[in-house]
């Protein structure tokens, strides 16, 4: 029989999760809750038992009598047992954590030290029992991160411990996913991370924020923000790092919290020594001191040697190698035995070798220096030794091994660095037996490699370009068939394509009998040399044809000006005004200016006398000088009164000139009623000279020419008197460097009041005692009313 379909059997039911799942999982987290718990109480009876054998010890009591004491002393002090037990414990211990623990406390507020001291102590001391109790560096990380790190607002541990080769492996985190860690299992030497800034630093490195520094570290991802790092080590040796992480930017702590991180690198520090102790070292290793006799220069054997408190003091020398040298000319026996800064005192200078040695001994970083001097006391007197210096870390030793330098050594250095500096070469080459010798710096001028057969000198011209085969023949033969020493320059076509300028110098060496050995010389590579001289020369070409462009210019420019205005004319007299002019251009051509003065009768029958200077010099000026005073010349004829002359003139000079400025003076004199008007543009007023007394007209207002597009001038007339002389002059008569501009109008005016006997007299007395000093040219109108 047919059975109908049912659309909803065909969907799966959904998966349901089995009843007892999340009930197993909270059973889970309940237990390990409980086991953390359990921990917990166990370190801090391990505490409370610790302070317990402490009393007994103090006290001679019984275990039970110190367990009551301890109560009752508790109980009195108004603490737990446990806060109470870390105090003893500190007071008893004289160690890092209770100096932290102390700190803390004297730098605390008073009402807030007591507790807060205690509850430093007790993280403090938890997380030693932690960490000496561990099985390994995994442990430690996870005890370091639950009972002293989180209360510091901590999120991540990790714990490296250092290679011989300064590398860095993970031994040990916390609070980081397993897959990260088999990430950062291994960082290789010379790769930057915050543990390594420690590690090289040999001290605390606080980072406020990791995202900004830009560091690779592990755990970057999940906690981006401070980092601190500290170096685990004892007896100067640093063993490992500890690095610690916040998961936000923070700036650095207060010392009380920095002290507290480095005690508890103190404490991962434990646990690879006790990794280290398994396998004892001997004090000296015999493959150790194999490798040193095998190494063709001086070697030490240096084992470091510790203090009552564990520090490192020094180090002894275990072992000189059969080719000890000692800078001071002592046998190795001397030396072996004694600490080294008994045999090198002034080692221990800042920067000096005994702080190399502490810093590969400390982080495993080889150290290597061509050159590094060594000081050793000869008769109390210190003895300077350069030599190439190597420092290597061995398990717990260090390798010294050191090069001294002769000073014959020392001279080839430096003739090395000098050759390589002045880009020099040397050669020999045996006419006898064939053999050349070139420098190493020679073949690097060929671009050669070293073993490269070097070129004789016989084949110099196949290496060079055409052009210059003859100057190399002669050179040649000068040197091997005249047998003179000779010198040339060439250009070297070397196999790389590029072309170098070099000179060649070579001298022939002969025996006692004459006979000629060999030819040695050397190459030197001129190509700066040659391109500077080019360069040097295309320079000077320019500079001339620049020179000779610039005094053709200032030529036209003084022909120009001299066309226009002569440095004197005949006087001019009109109706009652005589007038005199006189023009002194500047001694050097190229400043020569714009200058100008006029004196012309109008169709009016007045009189238009004019001055003016024109900005700058040269050619531009001289040309600008033509354009006003000839527009000048022009607008006077309209008859317009000076103010709207020098309006129209500015209009000229700001659109119909290119950028050209000057001051200006303009007058006009009327013969019936003997009146000048004048007006000025940012000039000099006119200076009246009247009964043997001079004084400077009225200062009218008015802004120079072409510094605007609209001004206006203001006009004023003074009433001329017989005998009357005006003068009307440019700034090049009267400007000083040193002196300012009214204490020269002032000596003007003295000048002006001498006595001549003619107007023209008068003004070659004006040029004559002149007290400028700016070599600028200079015009002077003189109009003298009979």
């Amino acid at each position: 029989m047919h059975q109908q379909h049912d659309p909803a059997a065909a969907v799966p039911p959904e998966r349901t999760e089995p009843p007892n799942l999340g009930r197993l999982a909270a059973t889970v987290a309940r237990l390990h809750n409980q086991v953390l718990e359990a921990q917990r109480a166990a370190e801090g009876r391990a505490l409370v038992e610790v302070a317990k054998g402490v009393l007994v010890e103090r006290l001679q009591c019984s275990l039970a009598t110190a367990a009551r004491q301890l109560a009752t002393l508790a109980e009195q002090a108004g603490v737990t047992q446990l806060e109470l037990a870390a105090d003893i414990i500190n007071q008893a211990a004289h160690d890092r954590i209770s100096e932290a623990a102390r700190d803390f406390l004297d730098s605390t507020r008073a009402e807030e030290s007591a507790e807060e001291s205690a509850e430093v102590a007790v993280r403090l001391r938890t997380a030693e029992n932690g960490a000496l109790t561990a099985t390994d560096a995994q442990a430690v990380a996870q005890s370091l991160l639950e009972h002293a790190l989180s209360a510091l607002g901590a999120t991540t541990v990790a714990i490296w411990e250092a290679g011989p080769d300064a590398s860095l492996t993970l031994a040990g985190y916390a609070g980081l996913a397993d897959e990260e860690a088999r990430r950062w299992r291994y960082v290789p030497p010379g790769v930057a991370t915050p543990a390594r800034r420690a590690l090289l630093a040999r001290g605390t490195v606080w980072l406020d924020d990791l995202a900004v520094v830009g560091l690779p570290s592990i755990g970057q991802r999940q906690t981006p923000g401070a980092r601190a790092t500290a170096p685990a080590g004892t007896g100067g040796r640093i063993l490992g790092v500890l690095e610690i992480g916040w998961p936000d930017a923070r700036p650095q702590p207060d010392p009380r919290v920095i002290k507290q991180i480095e005690v508890l690198a103190d404490l991962c520090a434990h646990t690879f020594e006790t990794a280290d102790q398994a396998v004892p070292e001997p004090q000296v290793v015999p493959e150790l001191v194999d490798l040193a006799d095998a190494l063709p220069d001086s070697t030490l054997v240096l084992r470091p040697q510790l203090g009552t408190e564990g520090r490192l003091t020094d180090f002894r020398i275990v072992h000189a190698n059969p080719r000890f040298l000692d800078p001071a000319g002592r046998p190795r026996g001397e030396v072996v035995g004694s600490l080294f800064l008994e045999a090198y005192p002034l080692a221990a200078e800042e920067g000096a070798l005994l702080a190399r040695i502490e810093h590969v001994h400390a982080t495993g970083e080889t150290f290597r220096a061509e050159k590094m001097t060594i000081t050793a006391m000869v008769d109390q007197i210190p003895l300077h030794t350069v030599a190439g210096v190597a420092i290597i870390r061995l398990g717990d030793s260090v390798l010294l091994i050191w090069r001294l330098q002769d000073q014959d050594t020392q001279l080839a250095n430096l003739l090395q660095h000098a050759q390589r500096l002045g880009r020099i070469g040397g050669f020999e080459e045996n006419l006898l037996t064939g053999e050349i010798v070139w420098s190493a710096q020679l073949h690097d001028l060929y671009g050669m490699s070293l073993d490269e057969p070097p070129i004789p000198l016989e084949r110099l011209a196949s290496h060079a370009h055409p052009d210059d085969a003859v100057a190399i023949g002669r050179f040649v033969r000068a040197v091997l068939h005249h047998r003179r020493p000779a010198s040339t320059a060439y250009r070297l076509q070397r196999s790389d394509g590029t072309v170098r300028h070099i000179r060649v110098v070579a001298e022939p060496v002969f025996d006692d009998s004459g006979l000629l050995l060999s030819i040695r010389g050397a190459y030197q590579d001129i190509s700066s040399q040659h391109w500077t001289e080019v360069a040097l020369a295309a320079t000077r070409d320019q500079l001339a044809h620049t020179e000779q462009q610039a005094a053709e210019r200032n030529r036209l420019a003084l022909q120009l000006q001299q066309a226009i205005m002569p440095p004197s004319r005949e006087p001019l007299e009109a109706f009652d005004l005589q007038i005199a002019v006189r023009y002194r251009p500047a001694e050097k051509e190229h400043l020569v200016g714009g200058d100008w003065y006029d004196a012309v009768v109008l169709p009016t029958k007045q009189i238009l006398l004019s001055v003016g200077d024109v900005a700058g010099h040269g050619i531009e000026a001289a040309t600008g000088m033509v354009v006003l005073r000839n527009a000048l010349r022009g607008l006077a004829a309209t008859g317009a009164g000076p103010a709207q002359l020098l309006t129209w003139l500015n209009l000229v000079a700001h659109h119909l000139t290119a950028n050209v400025t000057a001051t200006a003076i303009c007058g006009l004199f009327d013969p019936r009623t003997r009146v000048l008007r004048y007006a000025r543009a940012g000039h000099l007023p006119p200076i009246l000279v009247r009964d043997g007394q001079a004084r400077e007209l009225d200062l009218t207002k008015g802004l120079l020419l072409g510094a605007v597009a609209e001004a206006e001038y203001e006009e004023t007339h003074v009433q001329l008197a017989s005998d009357d002389i005006l003068l009307m002059y440019t700034d090049g008569l009267i400007e000083r460097r040193d002196v300012n501009l009214h204490e020269s109008q002032q000596r003007l005016l003295d000048t002006a009041r001498h006595p001549a006997a003619t107007l023209e007299q008068r003004l070659d007395h004006l040029l004559t005692h002149s007290n400028s000093d700016t070599d600028d040219d200079t015009c002077i109108i003189g109009a003298r009313l009979q």
